[in-house]
């Protein structure tokens, strides 16, 4: 049966979505609230969950195209302590992460959905009638009804409260300031470095690769400050936080030249939301809008791209929409019960003013990951394979034949 489906939102789970849903011959119509579709955000890291959901919808060769391996994620303090050393080969030999700029992604899938769906933007849904299956625009004009609403709209998403009464919707204190560099000499081209002082600065340097409009191989900065702190931040000026930076990370200074324009530095804030129920009616939350969390386990646009394909399959499997999306939220609630609390409980001691604890993480994060069962599990968060607190999110074996064919 040919569908007629509203996605809300065109970042990555709205683009995943469509991609996934046009597979099925489907007629989709994107709603976006900005009148010129783009990419938002510097760089990200691909697991071999988000990895295998590319795969799934025949884009793996051009994610390994444009991409960054990643082997290891490293990080010390200013004492040159090592926190944290986490290598994919320690899992699976057969595992590595993908760097990837937010634009490289954004041209793959928009490529790939090519002519395939009506694209409204410039049009901001701001309300929904989950049960016709329908959403009304900022000009009051109601379009519809569709046979399934998704909604994709982000962190920030202004339908999820249509759904239900989240049981967390807040904004977390601390945030970034973020740039993409060219990666010219930099050292640790298969790593994502960090380096920390306390829990009060956090400066990161991942590989993203390349897009298809630009073929210089770059780095994604990003500096965590609080979101109080943007201001003062801007008012003290460039040559104040460059000391800083200097005294933090050498290295990462010299990455930038002298005359750097620190208005290239943009700024990101994060949200946690946890939602009781995805879905009412013939609407359902994907992404962000679903299961918002801090960027700290790096898993955000990864479970935008599970989200897409278990919905894809969940649509094929069943003839009834109650049925199909019932199978969907179970099975992607399972997969994500525990990252909300990891992330929750991880960026207070990345990410905060409070000294006591970043001085025990720094003595006791690495250690405690060398305990029986423990350096596993964190392996499996790290690549987005854990499911729940004892389960694993089995990759699928083809999907493993396919990535390892080109290594």
């Amino acid at each position: 049966m040919r569908r007629h489906v509203a996605i809300v939102g065109y970042g990555t789970a709205g683009q995943a979505c469509a991609l996934a849903l046009t597979h099925a011959d489907d007629n989709i119509e994107v709603f976006e609230r900005v009148p010129e579709p783009g990419p938002v955000g510097a760089g990200f890291l691909l697991q071999p969950t988000g990895l295998q959901a590319l795969w799934q919808l025949g884009l793996l060769d051009d994610a390994r195209r444009h991409g960054a391996p990643v082997m290891r994620l490293y990080g010390e303090n200013t004492r040159d302590r090592v926190v944290m050393d986490m290598r994919y080969a320690d899992l699976d030999a057969r595992l590595h992460g993908l760097g990837m700029q937010r634009g490289a992604l954004y041209s793959i899938l928009h490529r790939a959905i090519g002519g395939r769906v009506q694209m409204h933007a410039g049009t901001r849904i701001d309300q929904m009638d989950h049960d016709a299956g329908r959403v009304r625009d900022q000009h009051g004009r109601w379009h519809g009804p569709f046979d399934l609403v998704i909604v994709a709209d982000g962190a920030a998403s202004c339908l999820r409260e249509t759904i239900a009464a989240p049981a967390i919707n807040q904004p977390y204190p601390w945030g970034a300031l973020w740039c993409l560099l060219p990666a010219r000499d930099w050292p640790w081209l298969d790593e994502l470095r960090q380096r920390y002082r306390l829990a009060r600065n956090m400066v990161g340097l991942l590989p993203v690769g390349t897009t298809p409009d630009d073929d210089t191989p770059r780095l994604s900065f990003f500096w965590s400050l609080p979101t109080t702190g943007f201001e003062p931040w801007r008012q003290a000026g460039a040559s104040a936080w460059r000391a800083e930076l200097a005294a933090l990370w050498p290295q990462a200074d010299a990455l930038l030249e002298e005359d750097f324009d620190v208005g290239q530095l943009a700024r990101a804030a994060y949200r946690d939301a946890v939602m009781p129920g995805w879905w009412r009616g013939r609407a359902v939350l994907v992404g962000d809008a679903a299961h918002a969390m801090s960027p700290q386990l790096g898993q955000g646009a990864n479970m935008a791209l599970q989200d897409a394909v278990t919905l894809m399959e969940s649509l094929d499997l069943h003839d009834s929409l109650l049925e199909a999306l019932a199978r969907f939220t179970r099975l992607r609630r399972r997969h994500l019960a525990a990252y909300h609390r990891w992330s929750r409980w991880l960026t207070p001691i990345f990410q905060s003013h409070h000294d006591g604890l970043a001085r025990v993480r720094d003595i006791a994060f690495r250690p405690s990951g060398k305990l029986p069962g423990a350096r596993g599990h964190m392996l499996r968060v790290l690549a987005g394979t854990q499911q729940g607190w004892l389960g694993r999110f089995a990759l699928r074996e083809d999907f493993l034949r396919a990535w390892t064919a080109h290594d």
